[in-house]
């Protein structure tokens, strides 16, 4: 039998789950706790400098804690913040915010906006990847393991996706691991099927969708189109089954409004788009700027780019990783904005970032502890951080995106 101990949960951590104390000061992390409870936990994971719990019982409750909307909550891995509120969730993840770039980024006073709320706090997915169980239902992976817990609901998906998913069956014996529904304009739907082979399997359906089965090194098209056409302040932008969009649609314009913004784009300057995706941002830039450059490695979504940004003539893109393009590129952009995977900036790209010292650099990113680690290299370079502004893309979970300003302060760099 695992180990028990009574808890005081004290703050939210990035990653979902609270914290509290152990009697010898170790810090335990538990999920789905809040901060103000008193919990017994078992505790599932011990090490010299911290533990992990899971919680038996809640001794004192918070007055914060409501009844989650999903019977699966507390389950499924989909979900963090389902037993509070969504003002409750939008005040811990704008502290959690504050505590990556005071802990990490070792600024003494961020200066933080207020969050950008979503408008919808359900159904807002427009795409949504389910794992597949041994006995072929579609499910979600268990908290903190591989384990995939079959699931008869989800509140996530936009309303086509949550109409189809439940239709789907999956022969367990086809090699299908992961099934992906996107949603897109006019409720278009995208089915992506994801196996090891590279042979697709029998496929059928008895309502209208596209359907693309992704091998580990082929690309087949079972049924109509193998992309989406998703739309963003009324343009097109097609979007095939391997390349990333936003999730959340009305988020998406508050992002591309918000960069705008902050890089003040003109008719002299030249941008650098760096993980330009489908080409998100360059579309917007392109009609208000001397040059656009994107930068992006991932195949498909180089190929989107070309069709997305097709009626312009302002517009470069390089196809390789930041870290191999970086380094070698000629030209100078008056200005920048980046939007990085969890993982941040390469040393390597960031170093030939600040090396190219445009005017300004916005950091569009979807993890605050790596932001705040690379917010503080492009700080220590010769600009100032004017400021953060937090956007909810991700309701119910611990999920936050932030869009950063850097200025350069013309100022030497510290040694």
């Amino acid at each position: 039998m695992k180990p028990l101990a009574e808890i005081e949960l004290t703050d939210m951590v990035f990653g979902g789950d609270a914290i509290g104390r152990m009697k010898d000061n170790r810090p335990v992390f538990v999920p789905f706790g809040i901060p103000g409870e008193k919990v017994r936990v078992e505790l599932i994971e011990e090490k010299t400098n911290f533990a992990r719990g899971r919680i038996l019982d809640i001794l004192e409750v918070s007055p914060i804690r409501i009844k989650p909307l999903c019977r699966h909550f507390g389950v499924c891995g989909g979900c963090h913040y389902q037993h509070m509120g969504y003002h409750d969730q939008l005040g811990f993840k704008r502290s959690i915010v504050a505590d990556q770039l005071r802990r990490i980024g070792k600024f003494t006073d961020p200066s933080i906006e207020p969050i950008m709320v979503s408008p919808d706090e359900w159904n807002y997915r427009n795409s949504v990847q389910f794992h597949v169980s041994v006995s072929g239902k579609l499910g979600y992976e268990k908290a903190g393991s591989n384990q995939v817990v079959e699931i008869s609901e989800c509140h996530l998906p936009m309303p086509a996706i949550d109409a189809a998913w439940p239709h789907l069956e999956i022969d367990p014996k086809s090699g299908i691991e992961r099934v992906t529904l996107r949603e897109g304009a006019d409720a278009d739907l995208l089915l992506v099927l994801e196996g090891k082979g590279d042979t697709a399997p029998e496929f059928e359906v008895d309502f209208p969708l596209s359907a693309v089965y992704l091998g580990s090194g082929s690309e087949l098209t079972l049924s109509g189109d193998p992309y989406t056409v998703m739309q963003v302040k009324g343009r097109n932008f097609v979007v095939s089954a391997g390349s990333f969009f936003q999730v959340n649609n009305s988020q998406a314009e508050k992002m591309v409004e918000l960069v705008l913004k902050l890089l003040e784009p003109t008719g002299r300057d030249t941008v650098l788009d760096c993980y330009s995706g489908a080409g998100l941002f360059s579309a917007f830039l392109a009609p208000l700027i001397q040059k656009v450059i994107g930068v992006e490695l991932s195949e498909s979504a180089c190929n989107d780019y070309a069709q997305n940004l097709n009626e312009f003539d302002n517009v470069e893109l390089y196809i390789g990783s930041a870290e191999q393009i970086l380094p070698s590129l000629a030209v100078k952009p008056s200005k920048v904005v980046v939007d990085p995977p969890r993982a941040g900036l390469e040393k390597r790209a960031l170093d030939a970032l600040v090396k190219m010292a445009p005017e300004r650099i916005v950091y569009v990113s979807c993890d605050p502890s790596t932001f705040a680690r690379d917010a503080r290299k492009i700080v220590d370079a010769g600009y100032d951080l004017k400021l953060i502004t937090p956007l909810d893309l991700f309701p119910q979970t611990y999920h936050i995106e932030l869009v950063s300003l850097f200025e350069q302060n013309n100022m030497l760099p510290v040694q």
